[in-house]
Formats: C-alpha cells, structure tokens, sequence
C-alpha cells in the first residue's frame, strides 16, 4: 500500500487528524512517510495548511500542498474564484506517483467527501485514486446520520472499481449516544468494509508527543495499529461508559 487516499464523507469530520494518526503509525514503524494535500481551501497563504498540520502531529513527514485557495468552498469553485488554475487527478497522480518513489507510504488527504469537483471537467479525488490504482480510506462521524453518507461513498467507491481499504471514526465523542454506540456495528455493514478505527475527539488539540504516542491505539492492525474494533463496541456500551479511544 504505497499510497492511500484519506476522503471523508462529508467536511469538518476528522480527516486530517485521521491522516496524522496514520501518518504516526507508520513512522513509528519505521517508515518514511509523504503526505499530499491537492487542494487546500479556505486559507489564505501565511495559514498552517492540513499538511503542515499533519507534519506538526505525526513527526517528520514530507508535507506537500499543490495549490491553496483563499474561499472556503469545493476546489474547483474556489480555484475559479481565485482565477488561478485547478489542480486535476493527472498532477494529483503525477505528484503521489514522485513521492511514492521516494517514501514507503504516501498519504493524500482529499478536501470534503470523495466526489467534490477539483477542476472544470468534474474531475475528482475518486478519478486520481482510479489513475493511482490506489486503496480508499474513509473517514466517517460516529452519529446520527453517518450509515447514509457512509453507505454512499462506499457504493460510489464500488461503482468506480475502487478498493475501499475501510472506515474510520474521525472523532469519538467522550460520551458516545445511542446511535454512536449503535453505529459501530453498523458502520462496517454499510461500508461493506472493516471499521479501522476511532480517533477520540480532541485528539488533534493534543501535544505532539502525546498524539503520537497514543495514535496506535486509535487504528486497527491493518493500519499497523492496535485497536480492536470488537474491545472497543463492547467497552463503548458497557453501563455508563463514556468514551474509551
């Protein structure tokens, strides 16, 4: 798994925290580690970019933005705003296939969910993990309302040929309602994919160190982590049981 694609179902879910704690993982294994943000939107040029945001949390990654927009908005609406050009699946591909020769694993961390439109044609994240060849990871929120989303980029990934690695929980609430509590056995039969993980909300305002050191029990094995999703459920709804990521 050279390169991985980090899409969400939506914006404002986790996904650059998620992206972080892999990120962590796979360096505390020993592995470089690049992480490539295409688009990023609604900053302006002196702001801290999600891939600086990652390099802060995980450690010493190779952190690459190809193009930053000031409005908050889907990457072709504000590159055109901007009157600056897109940025297309073929430089997305051409820019994680270069770091891909060069790091064991290479991140890309997409802008929203997995079909925002990042140029003019109606190109998006799911058209450069197609020319990449490259598995999906999804992140998802744990509550009312996520087996929809969830189901949909799943069945979008699937219409594309596209390999959806699994789900994860970008910000378990410390105190899970019913339906978080109820969603993580749900989640993996709407994904049709294995539920990977659940990252503690907050867990982004964490010191560097500590994010580090915890991140591995925030992500299941095949993320080279050691969270269980079974532990987790069963810890998740036992009587008065608050958050345990």
């Amino acid at each position: 798994m050279p390169v991985l694609i980090v899409t969400g179902t939506g914006t404002e879910i986790g996904k650059t925290v998620v992206t972080a704690a892999v990120a962590a993982v796979a360096l505390a294994r020993g592995r470089t580690v690049a992480v490539l943000k295409p688009a990023q939107t609604g900053l302006v040029p002196d702001e801290t970019g999600d891939a600086a945001e990652v390099a802060r949390l995980a450690g010493p990654v190779t952190a690459v933005e190809l193009a930053r927009f000031p409005d908050p908005l889907a990457p072709e609406t504000a590159a055109r705003r901007a009157g600056a050009a897109p940025v297309g699946p073929a430089e997305i591909a051409d820019a994680a296939g270069k770091l891909a020769a060069e790091h064991d694993l290479v991140l890309v961390e997409g802008a929203g969910g997995l079909l925002v439109r990042f140029d003019e044609t109606g190109a998006t994240l799911a058209d450069a993990a197609r020319q990449l060849g490259a598995p999906v990871l999804v992140v998802a929120p744990a509550g009312l309302g996520t087996l929809n989303m969830t189901a949909l980029t799943a069945e979008a990934l699937r219409a594309r040929s596209l390999t959806l690695e699994g789900v994860v929980i970008g910000s378990w609430p410390a105190a899970p309602d019913l339906a978080a509590r109820c969603n993580l056995a749900d989640l993996p039969r709407s994904a049709g994919a294995p539920l990977l993980g659940a990252v503690p909300e907050g867990a982004g305002a964490l010191a560097p160190a500590e994010f580090r050191e915890r991140a591995e029990s925030w992500l299941a094995p095949r993320l080279d982590g050691r969270w269980d999703a079974h532990t987790f459920a069963r810890e998740a709804d036992a009587p008065g049981a608050a958050g345990t990521a």
